[in-house]
């Protein structure tokens, strides 16, 4: 080999030596570059699941309600990969009862079920729920009702339902168009994990900003069996409903037909889902699904003056209590749950407009996130209500402790045992009007940063 072609090889070999050096240090940066933002991803994901500090120890042990089954799936809805829809099936002779927002600028799933349940029932056929997070269908012009169709409308033919027996939700991101393809793309793999045993996969799948899932249940002997009340529920901002929270679905397999159920959940609203707040504002979407199977072996209920019927209203007033509160110790950002009692209003109408008030007031609400027992500015709240009101008749405690009374501070007042009960996770907060007999109790949490910090990022 000529000594010239020699030297080119060496050269060549040179090269290619330094060319792998440079290629290994590029490795080198990639790989730390991925290393950081491995890191990063997992920083935020476990910002992501910091759980409020008020949450239950663990998920409600929910028993199997005949006559309904639960699937989840990942559709994509707004992030890949999350599970983001619920499909629930309900058996035939299954009635359906319902609450909604009030709200002006409602969602279209929550017209379509509003229109659906103005329809006479037809309880032979079978029924369905679907819901999903990530994009409310909410402000979204004739789109939305589309979107509604398509997605009850899979529904309706993969489980061969009528569609007015189905039932949707959606909440999420205001304004988007929901990507109502996505959703039906999944329908087949909901319906192909249709479980009895579901219930907690569901509630999980409902989440947007809440820090756990939400589940309750009650029991009751009955005449000729046992009835049973499961409730799931989504819920952790814009809490301050004019019906019920967010979202709510709520099963039982007791025999009850579609009128008396309606009767019997809007019974339970105020001293439940109409008593909470996090932040007093409504949302457009809104939504409380009652479904009852009748696949219980107790007899049927059909008059609310009986036992029974005065049980299963108890029972169910004890599920949708449980699953408001847990809905403000969710509360976006909370610290702290907070009761509200008023007492010795002029009219129920006063007594609740005091109780809002204080439970409303950023003022207070940022008091109690300090710890900081400043009980003026309850006085403040109560005058601010339109409640009639007497300075001299007022008294106001925080616990048992009595803080003012008959129009100044109470001579018994101690500001530092007061301090010290405002570090305690659960807080009474009670005003005495002193007019007459009218009472309320609302439930709320306290007002902090992180609230701001979920709400600036919420669309992120």
């Amino acid at each position: 080999m000529a000594k010239a072609e020699k030297k080119a090889k060496i050269d060549d070999s040179d090269k290619v030596k330094k060319l792998k050096k440079k290629l290994k240090k590029l490795k080198a940066v990639v790989q730390g570059a991925e290393g950081k933002v491995e890191a990063g991803v997992a920083a935020v994901t476990k910002k992501d699941k910091l759980v409020s500090p008020l949450a239950p120890a663990a998920f409600a042990e929910l028993p199997v309600i005949a006559g309904v089954e639960f699937g989840a799936g990942a559709a994509g809805v707004k992030y890949r990969g999350r599970t983001d829809v619920t499909l629930v099936r309900l058996a035939p002779g299954t009635a359906i009862a319902g609450a909604f927002t009030k709200s002006s600028t409602r969602a279209a799933s929550v017209l379509d079920c509003q229109a659906k349940l103005a329809l006479k029932q037809d309880v032979l056929s079978g029924a369905a729920i679907i819901v999903n997070s990530g994009n409310a269908n909410a402000f979204t012009g004739k789109n939305g009702q589309e979107a509604v169709d398509k997605v009850t409308g899979g529904v309706a033919q993969a489980l061969s339902i009528p569609r007015e027996r189905v039932f949707s939700s959606s909440t999420g991101v205001i304004g988007e168009p929901l990507p109502a393809e996505r959703i039906t793309a999944v329908i087949g793999e909901l319906t192909g994990n249709l479980s009895e045993g579901g219930a907690a996969d569901a509630a999980r799948a409902i989440m947007t900003t809440d820090t756990f899932p939400k589940g309750a249940t009650a029991s009751f002997e009955a005449e000729g069996g046992k009835i049973n009340i499961v409730g799931i529920a989504k819920g952790s901002g814009m809490i301050a409903p004019d019906m019920a929270t967010m979202l709510v679905y709520v099963f039982t397999d007791a025999k009850i037909a579609p009128d008396l159920l309606q009767k019997m959940l809007s019974k339970q609203l105020d001293g439940s889902f109409n008593a909470i707040t996090v932040d007093s504002d409504t949302s457009t979407s809104d939504a409380l699904i009652l479904a009852a199977t009748g696949k219980s072996a107790a007899a049927p209920i059909t008059d609310m003056r009986s036992a029974a019927a005065k049980a299963f209203v108890k029972a169910l007033g004890q599920v949708m209590l449980d699953l408001a509160h847990q809905v403000v110790k969710d509360g976006e950002g909370a610290t702290k749950f907070v009761e509200v009692k008023v007492t010795g209003a002029a009219t129920a109408a006063d007594a609740h407009r005091v109780a809002m008030a204080i439970a409303n007031s950023p003022l207070v609400k940022t008091a109690i996130a300090g710890e900081d027992a400043n009980w003026g500015r309850v006085v403040m709240a109560v005058g601010k209500s339109g409640a009639q009101a007497d300075r001299d008749k007022l008294t106001i405690r925080f616990g048992d402790m009595v803080l003012a009374e008959n129009g100044w501070r109470a001579p018994s007042y101690d500001e530092a045992k007061a301090s010290a009960y405002m570090k305690r996770d659960n807080l009474v907060i009670g005003v005495d009007l002193g007019l007459g007999r009218a009472k309320r109790t609302v439930w709320t949490c306290d007002l902090t940063h992180g609230y701001i910090d979920i709400n600036a990022d919420y669309r992120s």
